[in-house]
Parts: structure tokens; sequence; C-alpha cells
């Protein structure tokens, strides 16, 4: 492999932590001191200050100084960031815009880093979590018994409001400690149980470890497939437990790929997708106004804000969307022009799981596999019910399942 030539470096990313220059690496200090730009937020500047370059404090969105920093490529600029630049920072915004052989990164210690240290924790054991911009439901799945989770806040009240949620998932054993400022003088570390939390004047820079402990009676989400029908809120238009984690199976969710639920109801099939992997993504389609809102209201609740929501008749919907990896029919597959869309949005190897109850699309899914191939089942399930002084098993509508992968 070529070795980059220094000459061709031109942006310096360099992770600044609250020590300020006294923590950066020599070599970071004199890449800093050869810049004639230098981009931060303000209180990295302040940290790496006094400077004798141009400086610009981070404009919102961040990615409106990156105009400025191009028009420079060729002469120094150096970018101050938070810790570690590649770990929930700017750096992979500015790779997509430079060559890997024109920027050079010097990161600090990550936030992270710094409070497994200071904890004791084994930092490869922790749930890493940033809350910072995003909502605080996306914590919701990472809350397990004996969790140790590590979440960057947003502000401060973000350590609060997490205690809050902790109660009100029953988790009100759990440990909240509350690092602030790690790395300078004005460090904190303080720890309460999430039910006596009531630490005030809390720095806006800090970062909440949590210790779960759970209770017979706590609300945690399960790891596997098939959650229980009453964890989603419905008007009955859900796809149920056994039935759902049967077409998850089908669906073979692989890390980070992109499942059109159409028809989604009250979002079932694609909240389970989400939930198997933090990078996986989902679109859910719907025709309804009120069950869309309804999706969204799961969504948020079971932890996966970032489910994305379309209203709008299935086929005419597709247009525009990027191209899934899945798709899932639950609702009105026996249009013929709607599963003639989903297999031409599909890419080659792209796998379509329909589901169907009535004996017209029955017939309609058994045409397609006599033509297309896949897997036609039949599923059948029962529960036991009251019958008198008795019990008796009530079967419940059986399901026709077709499952095909493109060719």
């Amino acid at each position: 492999m070529t070795a980059l030539s220094r000459d061709e470096i031109w942006l310096f990313l360099i992770g600044i932590g609250e020590d300020g220059l006294a923590g950066l690496s020599p070599a970071a200090r004199s890449r800093l001191a050869q810049a004639r730009f230098v981009v931060g937020g303000a209180r990295h500047l302040a940290l790496a200050g006094p400077l004798e370059a141009e400086c610009m404090a981070w404009p919102s969105p961040l990615t409106g100084a990156f105009p400025a920093i191009l028009a420079r490529r060729g002469t120094p600029v150096a970018v101050l960031a938070s810790g570690d630049p590649f770990f929930y920072g700017v750096g992979s915004l500015l790779a997509a815009e430079v060559g890997r052989g024109e920027m050079q990164c010097f990161p600090a210690p990550s936030a992270f880093s710094l409070a497994a240290a200071r904890l004791h924790w084994s930092l490869q054991e922790c749930r890493l979590v940033s809350l910072h911009g995003r909502e605080l439901s996306r914590i919701l799945p990472e809350l397990q018994p004996g969790a140790k989770i590590l979440a960057l806040s947003w502000d401060e009240t973000t350590p609060a409001r997490l205690a809050s949620l902790l109660c009100e998932r029953r988790l009100g054993r759990s440990v909240v400690t509350v690092l602030e400022a790690m790395g300078g003088p004005r460090e904190r570390i303080t720890a309460a149980t999430a039910a006596t939390f009531a630490l005030d004047a809390i720095d806006p820079l800090n970062l909440v470890a949590l210790e779960i402990v759970a209770d017979a009676g706590s609300m945690i989400l399960p790891v596997g497939c098939g959650l229980a029908d009453s964890w989603f809120e419905t008007d009955g238009q859900l796809t149920k437990r056994e039935i759902r984690a049967v077409t998850l199976s089908a669906l073979a969710p692989r890390r980070g790929e992109l499942l059109w639920d159409v028809g989604s109801g009250s979002g079932s099939i694609a909240i389970e997708w989400l939930l198997c992997d933090p990078l996986m993504r989902a679109i859910a389609i719907e025709v309804r106004a009120d069950r869309a809102a309804r999706i969204g209201r799961n969504a948020l609740a079971l932890g996966v804000p970032r489910l994305e929501i379309v209203t709008g008749r299935a086929s005419e919907a597709f247009e525009g969307l990027p191209q899934p990896d899945a798709i899932f029919i639950g609702g009105g597959a026996g249009d013929d022009r709607l599963l003639d869309c989903a297999l031409a949005a599909l890419p080659s190897g792209g796998r379509l799981v329909v589901n169907a109850v009535t004996l017209e699309t029955e017939a309609e899914l058994s045409a397609r596999c006599r033509k297309h191939g896949g897997e036609l089942v039949r599923l059948e399930v029962s529960h036991a019910a009251p019958l008198g002084g008795f019990h008796a098993f009530r079967p419940a509508l059986p399901v026709t399942q077709w499952s095909v992968r493109k060719p």
C-alpha cells in the first residue's frame, strides 16, 4: 500500500477535551499552530485559545461551515471536535467531503472512554447511546436487566428525564450516575437511584451512566421476535404475535437493510424489524391517516422513533422511496398491480413476504407461487379459552403466507 504524502494533507481534525491545549499531543498542537483557519464550537475555540488564525464557530447545522472549509482546500485548516471525532462526531461528515489523503485526525479519548475509566467499567460490555439531538425513547431497547449503559446527554435536563423514564418502566432501583465536564477542572461525578434522583445545577456537558436493576414487574422489551400484542396500540389491524414471529423469520432481516412494510396497520412488522439492530431501516406505508399516526405512537413507545411513515395508497406511495431490501405486504395483496409493483421495486436477491386471510387473496398467492416460485405456507394458531366449566382451543383465522426471493 502506498503511504500518504504529508504534503497532500491540509485538513487537521483535532479532538480536544476539557483540559484544552494541555491534553493535546505535540503533533496535534503543531498542526493547530500551523492552521490559518480554525473551525470548532465556541467552547472548543475557547479551550484552544488564544488563536492567531481566523476562527469560525460552528453554525447550525454544522454542515453550513463546510463550504468555508472546502474553499480553503490546500491551505492548513484545523477543525476542533470533542474527544474522538469519529465517535458520534463530525469526522464521518468531513470524510464524505474530502479524500483520505487530505485529512489527518488526532483523536482524544471519547466521553465514553473517559466515563468507563472513571467508573471502572469494561467498555466493550457497555451499551453506548447518543441522545444528543435525538429522541429519549431511543434508549428503551437498551433497558435490559443488568445492563450498563453510557448515554451522551442532549443537555442538563437529560439525566432527570432518564431517571423519570426508568421509574415509569418500574426500574426505579436502577443507578443513575451523572458525569459532568470530564477531564477538566469542573469535572463532577454524582449518583443516585432513579427513584431518589434529585440532582440539580447539572452542567449541560454531561454523560449519564445507567446500571439497570429490574424487578418482576419491570417493563423490559424482549430481545427476540414476537412481542406480546399488548405492547402495541391497535384498532385490530395487527399482525398477531405468532404470525409476526414467523413473518420476521421469512423476511430474514440482515444488518443495515431497508424494509417496506406495506399496509402497515399498527406498524408491528416494521417496528420489530427495527428492533433487530440499531442499523436497520424501515418505511411503514399506510393509507389511513389515523393508523399512520398510531404507527408513529407505537414506534416512539417501543424505542424506534427512526421509523419513517408514509401515508398514501401503496403502489402510488412507492414512487421516490429508496430501494428496499425486503417488502412485507399485510393488506391489499389481492391487487395485482400492488404485487407487480412490489416485485419490480426489489433488487435482485430482495425478499417479498405476503400474508393473506381471504380465499381470493390466497388464490392469487397460489397463482403467483406457481409463476414466480418461492414458498407457500399455511399458518394456523389456536389459543385455549374457557368453554363452560372447561377449556377448548379456539382457532384464529388461518394465514396463507407466500415468500419469494427475486432472481
